[in-house]
């Protein structure tokens, strides 16, 4: 007991110029001086106390089982074989690569190598795939036979392509291609012994960030090491994730939050990684109950789909102990809806970012788990700082006091790549990294996201949160989804307005809907117009487009 009451003392600190928000767990030794493959697999090595003939990834599509020993060898095979074609400390390997254990392993040789990965979209067009490879100076990549007549352009300047067949694949090895297999079978005892400094870039993730095109984030083994210890090391774990945990996988394993915040967690405390190729609902469902999945990462649009489907009742779905939303922040009202489905299981938000890692974690999922509140993304991740400042002052607020949430830590960034000052916009003098995100802590140490900086509609001088409109239109019982941008108006600046997926057979008319939500806010708030459209826009990770109705506008 004399454990939890120091833990839930109250961690935040006024200096002379900031208060300073911090986690209500206590600080952790973290091993950031280890490569990060070795901090990974730690506990299978020398007196660590894991046991290698337990299954570390699954292939739901063929069923194939990879053990810890098997990852371990057969990542040092891929790497030995990437050093055989060229590869070296330093150079850059993209990953083009649906959900599947080779994406695992790619990702996993190339850091244990020295190398440096960038993921991308498979189906991104061929001009964003050359332009991400060409800014990232790829000198390989790994994709499938179905993939690579988007890539005969980069083939032509010199860049080997590897190529993951299987028996799914209609399309034949196009000649000038690797086959994987290649790697997979290369001798480890060739590849030399790799030197790896902490600071080392090991992966860059492309981004947006908190405005403009997307940028190369340069992320060392130290930055990624922090941010899996923040989650899942200690005697407490923020996340617990433990080996005897079937962690599912369907959202896409080239976004950053897949592939570093859940597989390398998963990994690192022992779990078994369950690798599905794509989200459909009755597919996830029945994958929970063939294999007793226990932990169900999510997106906000997942989530959706889960709370509105009636297919959920057909499945046992009784082994889930934890529910993770992240990639985007999730309504109050979701995170309600989801609590009625599954009642016996753990509900809460992870709340991060590519340049910073995971800022904030549901204390509900500690191994010591703490009351938390539901819209909530958490509390400040542990061994990190946390402020909340004034968007136009840039004065440091006190709680319950919304601003533009700030973080500082080692699981931070290196910077944007080739891009000194979109970093120094974004990370200051300070080295607090600004994340352009609009929140407030609470009294109980509780961050509330209310929106993104860049997408507060500005109504006569008064700040209108897309996000609160957002979450009044999707439950409404006759709306699918929605989005609510800003329109240009000569009187007021700018006025929200909604972009609405009526449900099936819905004969809702724009005014049902003005009705609807105006009666529920102050005036500024009120929509002021309503355009039908199939489907919203978003990101393979679940974050909605705005850009994109804005353009229509």
């Amino acid at each position: 007991m004399a454990f939890r009451q120091r833990e839930t003392l109250s961690l935040t600190k006024k200096t002379d110029q900031d208060f300073i928000f911090r986690s209500k767990l206590p600080d952790i030794s973290i091993p950031n001086h280890l490569p990060l493959a070795e901090y990974v697999f730690q506990k299978f090595s020398g007196d660590g106390d894991g046991d290698s003939t337990t299954t570390c990834l699954i292939d739901s599509a063929t069923g194939r089982t990879f053990t810890y020993a098997n990852v371990q060898i057969t990542l040092r095979r891929i790497a030995a074989g990437l050093h055989r074609l060229g590869i070296r400390h330093g150079d850059t390997v993209m990953l083009l690569l649906p959900n599947s254990p080779e994406f695992a392993l790619s990702f996993l040789a190339a850091v244990y190598l020295g190398a440096v990965s960038t993921s991308a979209n498979p189906l991104f067009t061929q001009t964003e795939i050359a332009k991400q490879a060409k800014a990232s100076a790829a000198k390989m990549i790994i994709t499938k036979p179905c993939y690579v007549h988007k890539l005969t352009n980069l083939q032509q300047l010199g860049v080997v392509i590897v190529c993951v067949d299987d028996r799914n694949d209609v399309v034949s090895l196009v000649d000038g291609c690797v086959r994987f297999t290649d790697l997979t079978q290369a001798d480890e005892a060739e590849l030399p012994k790799p030197e790896i400094s902490p600071d080392d870039t090991v992966s860059i993730p492309y981004s947006s960030g908190t405005t403009g095109l997307p940028k190369g984030v340069m992320i060392s083994h130290k930055g990624l090491v922090t941010s899996i210890a923040q989650k899942v090391d200690g005697e407490n774990p923020n996340l617990n994730f433990n080996r005897d945990d079937v962690i599912i996988c369907f959202l896409p394993m080239f976004h950053t939050f897949t592939h570093s915040s859940l597989m390398l967690s998963a990994m690192r405390t022992g779990a078994a990684f369950l690798i599905l190729p794509r989200f459909e609902l009755n597919l996830v469902m029945k994958m929970v109950q063939k294999y007793k999945v226990t932990v169900v990462p999510m997106a906000p649009p997942v989530v959706l789909a889960f709370v509105k489907s009636p297919e959920t009742e057909k499945y046992d779905l009784s082994s889930v102990r934890m529910m993770l939303s992240g990639s985007a922040t999730l309504k109050k009202e979701l995170e309600d809806a989801v609590l009625l489905k599954l009642p016996n299981a753990i509900f809460g938000q992870s709340y991060g970012m590519t340049e910073a890692g995971t800022v904030a974690n549901s204390l509900a999922f500690a191994k010591h788990p703490f009351k938390t509140k539901s819209g909530s993304c958490g509390t400040v991740i542990r061994n990190a700082e946390m402020k909340v400042v004034d968007t136009i002052t840039g004065a440091s607020l006190p709680r319950n006091k919304a601003g533009e949430i700030c973080i500082r830590g080692h699981q931070l960034m290196k910077g944007y790549l080739n891009d000194p000052e979109a970093t120094a916009r974004t990370i200051d003098k300070d080295g607090w990294l600004h994340t352009g995100d609009i929140g407030f802590v609470d009294d109980d140490d509780e961050i509330f996201i209310v929106d993104r900086l860049k997408e507060l509609i500005k109504f006569k001088g008064y700040q209108v949160a897309p996000a609160e409109l957002e979450s009044l239109l999707i439950f409404h019982p006759y709306i699918e989804d929605a989005a609510v941008v800003a329109m240009t108006d000569e009187v007021a600046d700018e006025v929200p307005v909604a972009f609405v997926v009526r449900s099936e057979g819905s004969q809702l008319t724009e005014d049902d809907i003005k009705n609807y939500v105006n009666k529920q806010v102050v005036h500024y708030k009120r929509i002021k117009m309503v355009f039908f459209v199939k489907a919203i826009p978003k990101s393979a990770s679940g974050k909605l487009l705005r850009k994109v109705l804005r353009a229509k506008l």
